[in-house]
């Protein structure tokens, strides 16, 4: 029962040197005990210990040894038992001298390909490992394929270096189980490991520099640019050198190398050109075979490392895509070292939201974490965790972010309670005010790395979060009554203002990804964007106005007391937010009323009564946005408000969606330097213009034909077709 020369487990896991331990094993057949009990089973029955394995146990168990479902299995299918670097190094298959030009570039543009669909989900041992030569990159003579190897062990523990750090990676993103390779030290060398072969990063470095060099001066020797192997090999080293030492200096990060690292991404920009120009000097793969080169490569070499689980089947990117993708990572790198520039949070928490719409990779989406707050690398995990410690034992990166957030409600309301000459300077006020804001240090900065999270990710976490700033904005309201009772002045909500205005971009960012994720029904719409035309922006836009209240009943304070003259009209910091506010706020409108037409005239597909309740249906749509402040409207509530339009003619509902369209696209075209997002929104803004006004005209009067809601110019305002 069992022929431990046939089943993985009989082999032993193998260590990170490929040599399988001597194992010992003393099986017990059951063949004829289980056959001779199974006699009193009746046709149809099962029988088991609900203590020990109950049905979540029969759901994952794995069938040991069925090829469908042991992943172990793979490698006893009939095909020829996978050879390990030693192996086909002596049997002629894998080459380690006197390699040309094009087998090395093959291998490095193979090699990027593998560390892109390892950042894409998989595993390291289905991926870069497959790769013999990186098993025992020191019994390599080649000094350029010898350098590469050792090089890309330090880039992979770099990589992983950064993803673990920033702590915004969930087992669908990336998988850093290293299966026994030493990424961090000393890569495999023989079968043993030799301390002396230890090689520093700035050893890494030097060899891949020299090896630049000698590839230099051979392109220089021949003068067929064309057939230049050389120069293209030379282009991938020294793309492999800088970038490593751009992610050095980004998990590193210190106040002296943003001039360094965006130096060495461009120069990283420059080569993948190059590479891209050059893919087809190199081996390319062997077609219909999973090995991403034809020499070099092992897909099942790992096989028996990976754990008892269900065969998943590892698809290596092919090479275009994956050099396509290092140069939009390259470009992403560069984007997000431009947060190290914003100094307010405000500008910072846009930043990490507009980043995150681009679906960034998790590579990326780390780095952005690890290079906002400084010094600390960790501190922005670790505050998001609840230790606002660092591992070493300093607070500073604590004090720094409340530092951060004290500018922010500065530069938001200005409330007296943190100026410098402020009567509610006294110590208790004072005290109030620090301790509301260590409160708000860990919500503030969850919010963050939840920016740094894959889009679906993000919504779970966004859920959860609004349960910490409904307990901040109680105690904002807390800390705005003792200021004002220990100045002696009327309540003036400057810390809850301040929450509020967070809270409601958390609610509408969790709505709003339930569209970009094709999470509601189209039946479902109407009550979406019913919730944020009549409330969540409406609250929005009259946060943002009292926000310039207060923070010009603050200036002018100030004027008075210095007796300086106005000389100029005020700034109004949030003009273009608003603005936007009120355009997003009357597409909102513009759909609710359209939808409401369209149901009134039966374009829409309702469920069934029996299979459907809408109540439950809206209270589970709603019940995260269960908060202090704005109250939630219930489904009664919501009944009630919108039932007038029920009754209402769909000719007057198209008109009044009109109206709103119109007013959205006459406010976007106020905007003097529209973006992309601007752009987006007024073409979607005068179609749909356009559509309801053909609907309020009669156009397809009689048809129940449902419209269909085209989301590819925006992510969350479709343009409505007629079908």
């Amino acid at each position: 029962m069992g022929d431990s020369d046939d089943y993985y487990y009989g082999d032993g896991v193998m260590d990170s040197l490929g040599t399988a331990p001597e194992v010992t094993y003393n099986w017990v057949d059951i063949t004829s005990d289980f056959f001779k009990h199974i006699q009193d089973l009746q046709l149809g029955e099962l029988l088991h210990d609900g203590h020990l394995f109950g049905l979540f146990e029969a759901m994952s168990a794995i069938e040991m040894m069925d090829p469908k479902m042991d992943a172990g299995m793979m490698c006893n299918r009939g095909n020829p038992k996978p050879l390990n670097f030693q192996q086909a190094v002596a049997c002629g298959k894998l080459k380690i001298d006197d390699l040309e030009p094009s087998e090395l570039i093959g291998i490095i543009d193979a090699t990027m390909a593998c560390i892109v669909s390892w950042l894409e989900g998989h595993s390291l041992a289905q991926t870069v490992f497959t790769n013999l030569y990186l098993h025992q990159p020191y019994s390599i003579p080649n000094k350029t394929l010898k350098a590469y190897c050792i090089a890309v062990y330090k880039l992979l523990d770099c990589i992983r270096d950064c993803i673990n750090k920033a702590q915004v990676f969930e087992e669908e993103d990336f998988l850093p189980v290293g299966y026994g390779y030493r990424l961090g030290s000393n890569p495999q060398s023989g079968n043993s490991y030799d301390a002396s072969l230890e090689v520093t990063e700035q050893k890494c470095i030097a060899m891949l520099r020299e090896q630049e060099e000698e590839l230099n001066k051979k392109a220089k020797s021949i003068e067929d640019e064309a057939n230049n192997g050389w120069a293209a090999l030379a282009a991938r080293i020294r793309f492999t050198r800088m970038f490593y030492q751009a992610l050095l200096l980004i998990t590193k990060r210190d106040s002296q190398s943003g001039a360094d690292c965006v130096a060495l991404l461009n120069g990283c920009s420059d080569m993948m050109k190059v590479i891209i120009k050059t893919a087809g000097k190199g081996t390319q793969p062997v077609e219909n075979s999973d090995a991403p080169n034809p020499m070099g490569f092992e897909p099942m070499i790992n096989q028996r490392l990976l754990p008892p689980t269900f065969p998943r089947y590892t698809r290596i990117k092919p090479r275009p895509e994956a050099l396509q993708y290092f140069d939009e990572l390259v470009t992403r790198l560069r984007h997000a070292w431009k947060i190290t520039s914003c100094t307010n949070f405000h500008t910072a928490l846009d930043f990490f939201m507009e980043f995150s719409r681009q679906r960034a990779c998790i590579l990326s989406r780390s780095a952005l974490q690890l290079l906002y707050l400084s010094p600390s690398p960790a501190s922005m995990a670790s505050m998001a965790q609840g230790a606002l410690n660092t591992p070493t034992g300093q607070t500073r990166p604590h004090h720094v972010f409340i530092e951060i957030l004290r500018d922010s409600v500065k530069c938001f309301v200005n409330p007296p309670a943190l100026t410098a000459k402020s009567g509610t300077g006294a110590p208790p006020a004072r005290e109030f005010v620090e301790n509301f804001l260590a409160r708000c240090v860990r919500p503030f900065a969850v919010l963050l790395q939840v920016c740094g999270h894959n889009r679906a990710r993000q919504r779970d976490k966004l859920a959860m979060l609004l349960d910490e700033f409904a307990a901040l904005q109680e105690e904002a309201e807390s800390v705005d009554a003792l200021v004002s009772g220990a100045a002696g002045t009327a309540p003036r909500a400057c810390f809850g203002t301040w929450i509020l205005y967070h809270v409601l971009r958390v609610m509408i960012a969790y709505l709003l990804s339930g569209l970009e994720l094709e999470l509601y029904s189209v039946h479902e719409y109407h009550y979406i964007f019913w919730y944020l035309y009549e409330f969540l922006y409406g609250w929005l836009v009259s946060a943002l106005g009292r926000a310039e209240g207060l923070s010009g009943e603050a200036g002018r304070r100030c004027e008075k007391k210095s007796g300086a003259r106005k000389l100029k009209k005020r700034a109004r910091p949030y003009a273009r937010e608003g603005l936007l506010c009120q355009v997003l706020q009357n597409m909102c409108g513009g759909y609710y009323k359209a939808l409401v037409a369209f149901k009134l005239q039966g374009k829409i597909r309702q469920p069934q009564s029996q299979f459907d309740n809408e109540a439950v249906r809206y209270k589970h749509r709603f019940a995260p946005l269960s908060v202090l402040t704005p109250p939630q409207v219930h489904y009664h509530e919501f009944c009630e408000m919108t039932q007038p339009l029920q009754y209402e003619n769909p000719v007057i509902l198209y008109f009044g969606g009109c109206k709103h369209f119109q007013q959205a696209r006459n406010l976007l075209e106020t905007i003097t330097t529209p973006d992309q997002e601007v752009t987006d929104l007024l073409k979607v803004a005068k179609t749909n213009f356009i559509v309801l006004k053909l609907l309020a005209d009669g156009h397809k009067k009689d048809s129940t034909t449902q419209p269909e809601f085209d989301f590819s110019v925006h992510r969350h305002f479709p343009i409505i077709k007629l079908v």
